[in-house]
């Protein structure tokens, strides 16, 4: 039985010449194109499409909500606000899944799989018909891996996170994952806080949906999708449970619809000048070190390379402006009552680039034109003449340990460690670690360093395990902080003088490799060096002693081990870029 709602084969304008759009796109291939397009409206019908469904602009909308990735609890309710966005602008919303990346429930790290995600959803978006896609995202991975998908397929997109969690509370101190996660595990671990009392904080560290509310790597990739102009305004920083996160899901879905139409696409957005932008905002909160690797990845996916300098560069001219942990003292529920990043992009405009395209259509400069900025009672987001700290949040090093570049977030390191000297003790694995760090008779003095290696992309997939913790007998003795090295990364929501990211890594034969116990170590952040100080005969023995790891045996690790990059190119997969 039919009627004048039926799908019918020719129910397409794409039906001659042109280019397919909707639900022509990306067609089946039996050799016979309108037979594709036959079959597929037959399926659509099976769906509850009619005519006026088929006839619609398609909006993808990315699905990462998953029982595993804790922080995307309230994902559902977002995706059904920016379906009614999407509906309401005369689009067809299609959700469907992509592997979603939840940090703590993920063994080794997410970083392993940031790459798939990002292989998975370019294809998705290359092989099933949208006209624009949504990018849901927060937990940190999968905020970055969409963004490289995006860039590769490059089809009309817009990103949106789940927002930050709301603070909690312990014995009237506010708390937040994960800065406070660390600090209190470091007080029991060195005995000055009890079993009851840390299980007691341990319910209040993540007390709602959303990603961690600290200045971590969800929050920094937060700011910088608004930063990038792939993101509406506000849409980094409001909070997972506001009504505003909903309504943000409808304006999201209805301008989705905007961009099919008028085919504005991420390589028009992601420009050099979008992602000079992005390192100025990451300077100006001292964000996550995480977001060098990201942005260095998304950029070269569309043929723009960011060294190590460049993000140096940009922090040496930008002050620290957001007081939010771990540089800081609040959380980003607060950077967003006092303006968002519209507030600060506003402050930080003599150091934009104010021409760069917005998703909104709009230039950042049209963007925040009418943005009073910070106001005189709003401290957590400071002006330019009244900083919270100076320039130089983040300072990339090189010297014999790091020919090829490292990485230190100098806003959330000790001061009197930025210049030091000391004989290191060094951990072959986190097995090694686990098993010896300890352990008193190793004898480790708090002027020691603390060298981890084999951690990075190729070693091990890069686990947030540079942050090595204060051996359990010195923090007993009130040691809070030590020069730690390593080619792995940390948290964005660790702190302390840790230096990351050393390139080339030791697993593929970096200097880090020949390091030994007892050897002298120098560390001079304001000169930008880092160095072995063994001499060149000794290194060259070693080097011929050096016995590398073998690779994974099969599957995707044995892959990524293969052909990803080290982490000053982004540690992305050699053939993606």
């Amino acid at each position: 039985m039919s009627g004048t709602d039926d799908i019918t084969p020719t129910d397409t304008a794409a039906a001659g010449a042109g280019e397919l759009t909707g639900v022509d796109r990306s067609l089946t291939n039996y050799g016979d194109t309108g037979f594709s397009r036959f079959i597929r409206r037959a399926f659509l019908s099976s769906a509850g499409l009619d005519a006026d469904d088929v006839a619609r602009p398609v909006v993808g909308i990315v699905n990462t909500t998953s029982d595993y990735t804790t922080c995307h609890r309230d994902m559902p309710q977002l995706i059904e606000n920016v379906k009614r966005g999407v509906l309401e602008a005369g689009g067809i919303p299609f959700v469907f899944p992509v592997m979603s990346l939840g940090e703590i429930l993920t063994n080794p790290t997410t970083m392993l799989f940031r790459n798939l995600m990002a292989m998975e959803l370019e294809e998705q978006l290359k092989s099933q018909p949208m006209d624009a896609v949504v990018l849901l995202g927060g937990c940190d991975k999968t905020v970055p891996a969409e963004l490289m998908a995006a860039a590769s397929a490059d089809i009309p997109a817009i990103q949106l996170v789940v927002g930050p969690m709301m603070v909690g509370s312990f014995r009237g101190e506010r708390l937040g994952a994960c800065t406070d996660c660390r600090r209190l595990w470091s007080d029991f671990r060195g005995g000055r806080m009890d079993e009851a009392s840390i299980a007691e904080a341990n319910a209040e560290l993540a007390p709602t949906a959303g990603t961690c509310m600290v200045m971590g790597t969800a929050s920094t990739m937060g700011c910088l999708i608004e930063a990038l102009g792939i993101a509406l305004p506000f849409a980094g920083t409001a909070p997972s449970v506001s009504s505003q996160r909903l309504r943000l899901g409808t304006a999201t879905g209805r301008r989705a619809v905007e961009l099919a139409r008028e085919g504005l696409r991420p390589s028009q957005i992601l420009t050099e000048r979008a992602f000079k932008n992005a390192l100025v905002v990451l300077s100006a909160i001292a964000g996550s070190t995480n977001a060098v690797i990201h942005l260095t990845a998304i950029a070269k996916r569309l043929g723009i390379e960011l060294t190590l300098d460049d993000f140096h560069e940009a922090a040496a001219r930008t002050p620290l402006l957001v007081d939010c942990k771990p540089a800081g003292s609040n959380y980003l529920p607060d950077m967003h009552r006092d303006g968002g990043m519209p507030a600060l992009l506003k402050t930080l405009a003599p150091l934009l680039d104010l021409d760069a395209l917005t998703v909104t259509g709009k230039t950042l400069g049209q963007l925040i034109a009418d943005e009073p900025g910070p106001q005189p009672w709003q401290r957590v987001i400071r002006k330019l003449e009244d900083p919270l700290g100076g320039e130089g949040a983040l300072v990339s090093l090189t010297g014999s340990l790091a020919p090829q570049g490292a990485l230190i977030k100098a806003a959330a390191a000790t001061p009197e460690l930025m210049i030091h000297e000391g004989s290191a003790v060094v951990f072959d694995s986190l097995d090694d670690l686990e098993a010896r760090l300890d352990d008193e008779s190793l004898g480790i003095a708090p002027d020691d360093v603390l060298v981890m290696r084999n951690i990075g992309p190729v070693g091990a997939g890069m686990p947030e395990a540079g942050s090595i913790p204060i051996p359990r007998y010195l923090a007993q003795q009130g040691v809070r902080d030590m020069v730690r090295i390593s080619d792995g990364r940390m948290s964005g929501t660790a702190y302390g003088t840790i230096v990351l990211h050393c390139s080339p890594e030791a697993a593929i034969g970096g200097p880090l490799g020949l390091v030994r116990d007892g050897d002298r170590i120098r560390l001079d952040v304001p000169a930008r060096t880092l160095d072995l100080l063994v001499d060149e005969t000794e290194l060259a023995r070693r080097r011929n002693e050096l016995q590398l790891p073998e690779p994974p045996p099969r599957g995707w690790r044995r892959l990524y081990a293969e052909r990803v990059t080290q982490a000053t190119q982004g540690a992305d997969l050699d053939f993606l870029q």
